[in-house]
């Protein structure tokens, strides 16, 4: 549920006084109200404390021992209040610092209205979806005869702040576009990016909860194989670097197998995805396609960071992670939603790894027609 913005309080720390009072009228303008205008780190810690404000506009370079990102880290630690740096000039170091924080965004002064209000909806979205993603995760981790209906609920609940993001990001692009055409902006670019990977994530939990409840069925029709598979290498190239080599191989002229074309397109992308994901010194990525007896077979292949056997006894359980992925992101349900694919085809899948040497996945899937 979105808060109505005229009950949005927010703490201004700004070591100026004169933009503190020039962003005042601002903000009350746009329907918000004014915690309180403080100017050092110390200060700003304690009023969130006390106030415990919606959000807070950090100014960087601020008043006293510490600057605005060390304030935020103090902040984040004792309060989940969404927090967005402003600042006249923001390098790559800087922002990599605040990013390390949890920050919500970033202004560049001066201010103009349009992106200030745009960038506090953005702010206050992201919040609402990562609360409610918290609780979502915690329904799906738990045991309870009523997780699937509150994940769905939960689910479409998310889809709005994540709309929200989206809109008002598009909406920031365009100003910068017709301020400096082609020039992108990098933290436009990650806000897109975190609005892409958090859809990705809703849709592994609805489908590993409408899996997990019997709700998963297959549609199947007569998919020729090696289109899909041609397809799927097309969607997944992009995310590809230049130190991937990703290759298709086969042997069949045609192969033509009653599958679910949706369910086999998530379960070969998200092996894919994650050989490229999990190599991240580069090497090849192979998908080969062949069919045995009344079987379609699948190999995904990769030379990557591999796995330990411990962790291969666990591959398919929900939110295991490997030991040595390291700083690798990853939500720990794909494998697992891959896993409950393959049943539901009425296949097998098995993998063989060796830690830095590689991984390699084979699916087979019956409901073979006719190859040649």
């Amino acid at each position: 549920m979105n808060i109505p913005e005229k009950s949005i309080s927010i703490l201004i720390v700004e070591d100026e006084l004169l933009i503190a009072k020039n962003l005042s009228p601002k903000l009350e303008k746009l329907g918000y109200q004014i915690a309180d205008i403080v100017s050092s780190g110390a200060d700003a810690i304690q009023r969130a404390g006390e106030l415990k404000p919606d959000l807070i506009l950090m100014d960087i370079v601020i008043k006293g021992d510490i600057d605005g990102i060390e304030t935020a880290a103090i902040i984040n630690q004792e309060l989940d209040i969404p927090i967005i740096y402003t600042t006249a000039y923001a390098d790559d170091e800087t922002l990599q610092r605040a990013e390390n924080t949890g920050s919500y965004g970033y202004l560049l002064k001066p201010f103009k209205e349009r992106e200030l209000h745009a960038t506090i909806k953005i702010a206050l979205s992201k919040h609402q979806e990562a609360v409610s993603m918290k609780t979502l995760i915690a329904l799906a981790a738990a045991k309870s005869e009523n997780r699937s209906r509150f994940i769905s609920m939960a689910y479409h609940d998310l889809n709005t702040p994540l709309t929200t993001i989206q809109l008002s990001a598009e909406m920031l692009e365009d100003s910068e576009l017709q301020r400096t055409p082609g020039i992108s902006n990098k933290n436009l670019d990650r806000i897109k990016k975190a609005v892409s990977n958090m859809s990705e994530l809703l849709e592994e939990i609805l489908m590993l909860s409408k899996a997990e409840s019997g709700k998963l069925s297959l549609n199947l029709n007569q998919v020729n194989m090696i289109d899909l598979c041609k397809s799927i290498l097309e969607e997944i190239q992009p995310i590809a670097t230049q130190k991937h080599l990703v290759t298709f191989h086969t042997q069949a002229k045609k192969i033509q197998a009653d599958v679910d074309a949706k369910l086999v397109q998530h379960l070969l992308t998200n092996l894919l995805s994650n050989s490229i994901k999990y190599s991240p010194n580069g090497g090849t990525v192979s998908l080969e396609l062949r069919c045995e007896g009344k079987q379609v077979i699948f190999c995904v292949q990769d030379e990557g960071i591999g796995m330990t056997p411990e962790y291969q006894e666990r591959l398919f359980q929900q939110f295991e992670r490997g030991a040595n992925v390291g700083k690798i992101k990853g939500s720990g349900l794909g494998l697992c939603i891959v896993k409950h694919i393959v049943d539901l085809h009425g296949g097998t899948i098995s993998v063989e790894s060796e830690l830095d040497k590689g991984t390699t996945f084979i699916v087979a899937l019956p409901f073979l027609v006719s190859s040649q």
